[in-house]
């Protein structure tokens, strides 16, 4: 049905062109497929061509007339009309014209994007401008297949994307698309299904409403929606099928959803439902800005049907605006049925429709049609009125920016899409039941910042929310579901050491070295640095320790300074003896460069000093070791093997075992010295300062270096430990290796599995306990001597009668009895009561001289000098033992045996060069030696 009121008649020295404006009719309210929405914007496209023409500064030279057509609702009512208006002929033939008419600028619709492509397909042939006010197809912003289409509205992709802004804007992840399955419904649903994802929403069901449904398709649709679980619902759908899914969510009583379209339309229709209001409350919607026409309302209570006779339609709208009928033209009435009397008045009508500001989107495309002809009558070369239609318009069109009269820009982008703000309404029902269209905000794509678009909202706006999960508060993450959408989640803690400082993180994030987290999780505190200190009860522990360590240390070093010459302290080489006491002494104060704040000197010291003067203590144990074990193994006079037994043999073992530890910490020192740490993973709360090794592998040789040594003097030890003797260091040293050995041993597992400042705490403790091990294994026994029993550390100790035994049963010490004295050979004494079996005797005793002093025994002091002594200082010697059968007075054996017993002892004390040992069969003559 084609539609044509009259255009304005030109002025007097006025020229006229001619617009047209093409509507879809929808069907769904009127028998006489006339849309009550498409009547008013009629309206606001006339109101507009007759403003143009009353003002004296818009084309005050030039008329405007208008041709209204109807494209029915199809593409080939659409096209047929547009080819009718530009040959002017009712049959139209394309590319003819039939007699004088006036030209056509410009044609204005269509409604729908569906109808608009093939118009702007056969007009982009021409050149011949097409602004439409409410085709949102994205395909039409394409230059290259539509050249000379415009439109005063953005596209759906513009809007998809403002849509999907707002959804991000309010927090909502979880949400449902409903769209109509057509080239509309599946392009613009799927553009917002592709940007809300990339936004991170995601999409519960994408639903299609066919265009041609049945009630039973319906059915199934609503409980599909029912059953969904996101609350905000996106909408791309036509009048009549948002009505019909509408209509079933109303007979299943859902609510609580929110519906979010790219325009206010749909509700504004809806609400004719009884009962949508329900439904639609808190719903929100999008507008393009649009102008405020000043005016108009005025206008369109002027209408009445007998003002506009040449309109068919006004009386149908008449009909369905105030719900009457007017009286059939062959007098039959029917009962009960309303008659308008044509008294009715527009101002006294209230229409939800209006509220939408959407009637008037006509008044934009005929204001910048007209400020484009301005431009072009501006030009010199412009000879339009002798053409039957001006393809020049469509350049200044393009490039056309104007104000309209409320002072709204107008301007298209390179697309010949509007560049305009999008006004945020929400529908919301009155304390008096009313339901109304609340402006609430605003999106502006020109003040984007990047790819997102500006979204303004009040603070204190209240929306339900749409997630399918609950937000993880501060300290946890998210952790996907199984098979589920990144936004079905669980919330999972986050773990030691990692933080999360806002809602819904996709993972916690480590606090910085320097911090740790909160119990929450939800910051990080700064660490407190911690180290072993003097002043805490552990440190002030050790440190009083290890000073009482060493000053007991020395004060044995001064008690065998002062008894030198007595027989216990001359055993086994006093000046090693004094060596070791005195780097026990340094071993016990290590443990102070241990304590304290960490510094580079400290550092640089610790683990070298600790390593050099152990290794001078072990080397020390090694050197006493030998010295016994070779003495009782070496005894052939002349031996080569003898000068080991000397005291510059057991100074040389010292000196080249520690001179090559020392070498070691030069290297290690050198290449990659230790150096001042900051430890921030040992203890989660705390920052341990302490001293970094450097080199790993330095570290292990000169380690390992002392570990080896240590090994090698325990395993000496333990072999020599079964020699028998009165003072025979042997089992003593071997005990102390024994506590040295087990507690480095036991020191490895327990320092790799401390943490913090407890390494320090073990290493010092380790040291401790390795020096008082040697200390009170080795010298704690000797002390003994020395102090409470001085009667065993004399010559009177070991003379013929004078042994002396621990009673066991008593307190003191009582004497054995022994055998009447006899006379002894020359250099032999009583075997005393250790030489009762038969076993070779090897006396530890040591009654030879010491450095400076080697003229001998002398006189009368025969019996001083005793067989196997051992005497590490200069100038001793060492003399074979004498066993058991030697004296003549004690043997059963033949006199000749006795007298060549004798004569070897003789040699012996007068030659100094011992006698060889012998079995207990008796003794064998030296043949080194002097009668």
């Amino acid at each position: 049905m084609c539609l044509t009121l009259p255009f304005v008649q030109p002025g007097s020295g006025r020229d006229t062109v001619l617009l047209s404006a093409l509507w879809a009719a929808s069907t769904w309210a009127f028998p006489l497929s006339l849309s009550l929405w498409s009547y008013l914007v009629a309206q606001s496209f006339v109101f507009a061509v007759e403003e143009i023409n009353r003002s004296v500064h818009l084309l005050p030279n030039l008329t405007l007339g208008f041709s209204i057509r109807n494209s029915g609702c199809s593409a080939h009512g659409a096209v047929f009309e547009m080819m009718s208006f530009l040959t002017g002929q009712e049959e139209p033939i394309p590319n003819y014209t039939c007699g004088p008419r006036l030209p056509r600028v410009a044609v204005v619709g269509d409604t729908r994007s569906a109808l608009s492509v093939p118009m702007a397909r056969l007009l982009g042939l021409y050149n011949f401008p097409q602004v439409s006010h409410s085709s949102t197809l994205p395909i039409l912003s394409d230059k290259a297949q539509f050249p000379s289409f415009l439109r005063t509205l953005a596209s759906d992709l513009t809007s998809c994307y403002a849509v999907t802004q707002l959804v991000v804007r309010l927090g909502w992840t979880w949400v449902d698309i409903l769209a109509q399955d057509d080239d509309y419904g599946q392009q613009a649903s799927s553009l917002a299904a592709q940007e809300l994802r990339q936004a991170g929403v995601c999409i519960e069901a994408h639903l299609y409403v066919p265009t041609q449904q049945s009630l039973e398709e319906t059915e199934a649709l609503v409980q599909k929606m029912h059953i969904c679980t996101a609350t905000v619902v996106l909408v791309f759908l036509n009048n009549s099928s948002f009505l019909l899914v509408l209509q079933g969510l109303l007979g299943l009583q859902v609510s609580g959803q929110v519906w979010v379209s790219k325009d206010s339309l749909y509700m504004t229709i809806a609400l004719t439902l009884p009962g949508a209001s329900e439904v639609l409350h808190g719903s929100f919607g999008l507008m393009v800005r649009g102008t405020q026409v000043p005016g108009f309302p005025e206008f369109l209570d002027h209408l009445h049907p007998s003002q506009t006779t040449e309109d068919m339609f006004i009386e149908r709208f008449w009909e369905i605006t105030f719900g009457c009928t007017w009286p059939p033209k062959n007098g039959s009435v029917a009962r009960g049925v309303q008659f308008c009397s044509g008294n009715e008045s527009m101002r006294s009508t209230e229409n939800s429709s209006w509220e939408a500001r959407q009637m008037d989107i006509a008044y934009t495309p005929v204001y910048g049609i007209a400020h484009a002809l301005q431009d072009l009558l501006g030009c010199e070369h412009w000879a339009g009125a002798s053409w039957p239609f001006l393809p020049q318009l469509l350049r200044p069109l393009r490039k056309v920016r104007f104000k309209t009269p409320d002072g709204t820009e107008v301007t298209f982008d390179a697309n010949g899409d509007l560049v305009s703000k999008f006004d945020i309404v929400r529908g919301q029902k009155t304390p008096e039941g009313s339901f109304h269209l609340v402006h609430i905000g605003e999106i502006d794509p020109r003040a984007s910042s990047g790819s997102s678009m500006t979204v303004h909202l009040p603070e204190d706006l209240q929306v339900p929310s749409s997630v399918c999960s609950r937000s993880c508060a501060p300290g946890f993450s998210q952790t996907p579901r199984q098979g589920a959408p990144h936004c079905c989640f669980e919330c999972s803690p986050c773990p030691e050491g990692h933080f999360a400082e806002h809602t819904d993180v996709q993972r916690c994030l480590p606090c910085p070295e320097e911090q740790f987290p909160s119990p929450a999780r939800d910051r990080c505190l700064p660490r407190t640095e911690t180290f072993l200190a003097f002043e805490e009860p552990l440190g002030l522990t050790l440190a009083t320790v290890a000073v009482g360590l060493a000053g007991l240390a020395v004060l044995v070093l001064g008690l065998f300074l002062r008894h030198r010459d007595s027989p216990v302290v001359r055993a086994n080489n006093r000046a090693l003896s004094h060596t070791l006491l005195a780097s026990l002494a340094l071993c016990a104060l290590c443990p102070l460069l241990f304590l304290g704040r960490p510094t580079a000197v400290t550092c640089l010291m610790r683990q070298t000093t600790f390593a050099v003067v152990f290794t001078v203590a072990v080397s020390c144990v090694l050197a006493k070791t030998l010295t016994v074990a070779l003495a009782f193994r070496v005894t052939r006079p002349g031996s080569r093997a003898r000068v080991c037994l000397g005291p510059r043999a057991s100074s040389s073992v010292v000196l080249v075992a520690s001179l090559t530890q020392v070498a070691l910490c030069g290297v290690w020192l050198g290449t990659s010295p230790p150096f001042p740490d900051r430890d921030a993973d040992s203890e989660p709360r705390l920052v341990v300062l302490q001293c970094q090794e450097g080199s790993g592998l330095a570290f292990s040789c000169v380690l390992g270096y002392l570990g080896l040594l240590a090994g090698a003097t325990f395993s000496v030890a333990f072999l020599a430990r079964g020699l028998p003797a009165a003072f025979n260091e042997t089992r003593l040293l071997t005990f102390g290796m024994l506590l040295f050995c087990s507690v480095w041993l036991a020191f490895l597992p327990l320092y790799h599995s401390a943490r913090g400042k407890s390494t320090v705490a073990v290493e010092i403790f380790s040291i401790l306990a390795s020096t008082a091990g040697l200390l009170g294994g080795i010298f704690i026994p000797k002390c003994y001597i020395i102090l409470l029993r001085p009667e065993q550390s004399t010559p009177a100790w070991l003379r013929p009668g004078q042994g002396v035994l621990w009673d066991r049963q008593g307190p003191g010490p009582r004497r054995r009895a022994s055998h009447r004295p006899a006379p002894v050979c020359p250099g032999h004494r009583t075997p005393g009561p250790w030489a009762e079996d038969t076993q070779v005797l090897r006396v530890g005793l040591s009654t030879s001289v010491s450095a400076g002093d080697q003229k001998g025994p002398k006189k009368g002091e025969l019996g001083r000098v005793p067989t196997a002594v051992v005497e590490g200082g200069p100038g001793s010697v060492v003399d074979g033992p004498v066993c058991a059968q030697c004296s003549r007075f004690h043997s059963d054996k033949s006199q000749k045996r006795a007298d060549v017993s004798g004569r070897s002892s003789r040699r012996s004390i007068v030659g100094g060069a011992g006698v060889r040992p012998l079995h207990a069969g008796g003794c064998r003559e030296d043949p080194s030696g002097t009668s």
